[in-house]
């Protein structure tokens, strides 16, 4: 097993601490973090490959946290919270949570979402390293998605995305004037039985929202009533 380094950033000392045992046996490295803030400098000096962030702690807050390293890193992150709502939920996901597990929690579901969320992450890498130079930049009439800096541009403008909504695009973008399902579109992103579609509305309004200048008369991300989405060609 490759030595994944793994952050949990918990503030409550006794979920953390079961936390840092269960990841231990299975191998991997662990680093801690009681506050948002203590996160970010832990990610400062030690390369990570996987987050586990409570939303509620003191300091720095899990949303804030999670938004601020979505600036710089593209590693995996699980949101790790005592909220069961929905709305709590796809908020995570909207400010860049890859993943999200609710308090209480058994130790076999937190290691097979982490084991899955690495897998994914290694071959995002792979894909990454072998791709040729024409899969590394799309580009449709203004808009411009590359796969290397993960960086988008509207008319040569920076359009800032979290790392889900790079990927819906990017999948949108690869094939223009195909039109994905909101269940195709999970089950490719997030690479898992479609059962929260719901999910990829919210991220294709914000995505919308980002790249459209008028997002009520899309020029390039468009939908397809009662069959799905897709990128118009340029």
């Amino acid at each position: 097993m490759q030595n994944y380094q793994i952050l949990v950033c918990e503030d409550e000392v006794e979920i953390g601490n079961a936390i840092e045992i269960y990841l231990k046996n299975q191998g991997y490295g662990v680093h801690r973090a009681y506050n948002g803030k203590e996160g970010l400098e832990v990610l400062a000096r030690q390369t990570i490959h996987l987050a586990i962030v409570d939303l509620m702690m003191p300091v720095m807050d899990g949303l804030t946290m999670i938004m601020t390293l979505r600036q710089s890193y593209d590693f995996p992150v699980i949101v790790l919270s005592a909220k069961s709502e929905d709305m709590d939920k796809i908020t995570g996901l909207n400010m860049g949570a890859d993943d999200y597990i609710t308090k209480p929690f058994t130790p076999m579901e937190l290691l097979a979402r982490v084991n899955s969320q690495l897998r994914r992450y290694a071959k995002f890498l792979s894909l990454k390293e072998h791709q040729s130079e024409d899969e590394r930049v799309y580009t449709v009439g203004g808009l411009e998605l590359n796969n290397d800096t993960k960086e988008v541009s509207l008319d040569g403008n920076p359009v800032r995305l979290t790392p889900i909504e790079f990927r819906i695009l990017q999948l949108l973008m690869k094939n223009p004037g195909r039109v994905y399902s909101a269940e195709e579109i999970y089950e490719r992103v997030w690479n898992e039985e479609a059962i929260a579609t719901d999910t990829v509305m919210v991220h294709i309004r914000n995505i919308r929202e980002k790249i459209e200048i008028d997002p009520r008369n899309p020029r390039y991300l468009k939908v397809v009533w009662g069959v799905g989405y897709k990128i118009e060609k340029g």
